[in-house]
C-alpha cells in the first residue's frame, strides 16, 4: 500500500462532521462556531485533519479495507477552500455583516453536505480542472 494515498472514506466522514458543524452555525449565527471549522479546514490543509484522525482512530478500524485508494491532492485542496468560505464567513459576522457570514456558511455547508452525502467534493472536482488547465497550456 502507498502510504502517500488515502481512504476515501475519510474525507467523507470529514464531510459530515463539518455539515453538522456548519449547520449548527446556520442554526445559531456563531461566527466563533464557523472560526472553529476555519481552523479545523486550516489543520485539514496541513494535512493534521482532526476530523482524519478521528476517522484513522475510531471509524477505519471498525470497517473493511477501502475498495480502492486515492490521491490526497484534491480533498486537500477542498480543504482550502473550504477554508476560504470560513474565513469569509468569519470576516462577514466580525464585521458586522452577517448576511455575508451567512452566505459563505450556507455554501460551505452545501459542498460538505454534497461529499457527505452522495460523494461528490466540489474542491476536488475544481482541483481537477485546475489540474487539466495546466495540462492545456
Amino acid at each position: 500500500m502507498d502510504l502517500g494515498l488515502i481512504d476515501p472514506r475519510g474525507p467523507r466522514f470529514a464531510a459530515a462532521l463539518t455539515s453538522v458543524l456548519l449547520a449548527a452555525v446556520l442554526v445559531t449565527g456563531s461566527g466563533w462556531l464557523l472560526a472553529a471549522q476555519a481552523a479545523v479546514f486550516a489543520l485539514g490543509v496541513a494535512g493534521r485533519s482532526p476530523y482524519g484522525w478521528l476517522y484513522r482512530r475510531l471509524v477505519r478500524p471498525r470497517l473493511g479495507p477501502p475498495g480502492e485508494l486515492e490521491d490526497p491532492r484534491p480533498p486537500r485542496f477542498a480543504q482550502v477552500v473550504g477554508l476560504g468560505f470560513a474565513l469569509v464567513g468569519v470576516a462577514g459576522f466580525a464585521g458586522g455583516l452577517p448576511w455575508l457570514g451567512f452566505a459563505a456558511g450556507g455554501l460551505a455547508l452545501a459542498a460538505a453536505f454534497l461529499n457527505a452525502a452522495f460523494g461528490y467534493c466540489l474542491g476536488c472536482e475544481l482541483y481537477l480542472v485546475g489540474r487539466r488547465l495546466q495540462r492545456a497550456r
